[in-house]
């Protein structure tokens, strides 16, 4: 498995703070982007956003110039709602954590930063977000055939529920072709292009490979012809 990347947006308006955060973030998390206000924030967050790329965490002060945490964090939050925040901050006001309400706000760290405290939270969102990007990881490589059927496409594996199909060379060829482009039909040449590297394949030797498979998943059979084009799986 590839080494997972976790990234964190630091807003912080107060130099010592912004020095410190980042330090620790440095020594926690993979990469971290540094904003000195709400706009900045703001516009690291969507310059990333619109390259695709995404913050794990989003660590920011609430009273800042330009644009306050909390305005930001809505910004962000119209943007991506799922996205998780902690805040840092001075004040204890009533307002201010009023208006967090509703919003993915995980923490909250009161300047003066206890060092300890921060670095037990951040490893501790960490190891969640390891967890979770994992959990995705191997979810993302998992196709769903039908209700009884999977393919791992990293392992090339058929599984019956949790039952291990087990596969010869060609016919996992066969089934790595088939869910290629999942819902389009696949044409005889290139099936035999995908299994043989060879157009010339004959039909008979190409169906026979098809036959074994279908054997083996005949209880819930998700290989359909359609017939003069080619075949699918549905």
């Amino acid at each position: 498995m590839d080494k997972i990347t976790t990234r964190v947006l630091l807003v912080e308006d107060e130099e010592d703070a912004r020095e410190i955060l980042s330090f620790y973030l440095d020594t926690i998390f993979d990469e971290v982007q540094i904003a000195c206000d709400g706009q900045e924030g703001l516009n690291i967050y969507k310059k990333y956003y619109e390259e695709e790329k995404s913050f794990d965490l989003v660590l920011t002060d609430i009273k800042m110039p330009n644009k306050d945490g909390l305005t930001m964090v809505e910004d962000i939050t119209k943007l991506n709602d799922e996205q998780k925040f902690i805040i840092v901050s001075a004040y204890k006001d009533e307002e201010y954590l009023f208006k967090s309400i509703g919003l993915n706000i995980i923490s909250y760290f009161v300047k003066p930063l206890e060092i300890k405290t921060v670095m037990e939270i951040l490893k501790k969102v960490k190891s969640k977000v390891l967890e979770d990007k994992s959990k995705n990881e191997n979810l993302s490589e998992i196709i769903n055939l039908n209700k009884t059927y999977s393919f791992n496409t990293k392992t090339n594996l058929l599984y019956k529920k949790d039952e291990l199909i087990h596969l010869s060379k060609k016919e996992t060829l066969l089934l790595k072709a088939l869910i290629t482009n999942i819902k389009q039909i696949k044409t005889k040449e290139f099936l035999k292009k995908s299994i043989w590297n060879d157009t010339n394949t004959s039909d008979a030797t190409m169906r026979t490979v098809i036959k074994r498979v279908k054997d083996k998943v005949s209880d819930d059979d998700f290989i359909s012809s359609i017939k003069g084009i080619g075949y699918i799986i549905e």
